[in-house]
């Protein structure tokens, strides 16, 4: 900083001192006269009280992204395991606000449609309250899934809370009869 105002009180000196005239007693009479030879020209950048704020604002603004997270889940990945194609299943997660002031979730969307979020969409949530999501999964695509569910509160800020599972092929058709178990209890 200290380099700033020497370098710009140089550089208003030397603008200062090319726009005057320059005066030159000798021999008991004063000349007016230009100087002979000008100034070297001072290219500085100069920085107002408002830019160096603007700056230290910019600079810190990452920093003020560190704070610490009021939405708290009983747990950010929920393993369905193996489940029959065709059975929808659901899940609850429990949210708790760890803030100071209410909590608000404005928003619970899913990354497909086949996984269906429900919540209290009217309320919010008091300071050390708690609240439930309830998760919904359409099991009819067979095989492996992990499904993100982003949840949206405070005007912005997000969490992300996860579902994964495996879904397993139904028979098309119903198991045989066995004709040989009436035989074997007669």
């Amino acid at each position: 900083m200290k380099k700033l105002i020497l370098s710009a009180s140089v550089a208003l000196f030397a603008l200062t001192m090319n726009a005057q005239e320059l005066k030159d007693e000798h021999a008991g009479h004063a000349h007016t006269k230009k100087p002979a030879t000008s100034i070297v020209k001072a290219d500085v950048a100069v920085k107002t009280e408002a830019t160096i704020k603007t700056d230290a604002i910019v600079k810190t603004d990452a920093s003020l992204k560190t704070v610490a997270e009021v939405l708290v889940v009983n747990k950010e990945m929920h393993d369905f395991g193996k489940i029959p194609q065709g059975k929808p299943v659901t899940y609850v997660f429990q949210v708790t606000n760890s803030g100071t002031s209410p909590l608000k979730i404005s928003n619970v969307q899913a990354s497909c449609g086949c996984t269906t979020p429900e919540w209290d969409k009217e309320n919010a949530i008091p300071a050390g309250g708690m609240q439930k999501i309830t998760v919904g999964y359409n099991a009819m695509a067979e095989g492996p899934f992990t499904k993100p569910v982003t949840i949206t509160y405070n005007d912005g800020a997000t969490k992300v809370i996860n579902i994964k599972g495996e879904v397993w092929k139904t028979p098309a058709e119903s198991a045989p009869a066995n004709s040989g178990l009436n035989e074997i209890k007669n």
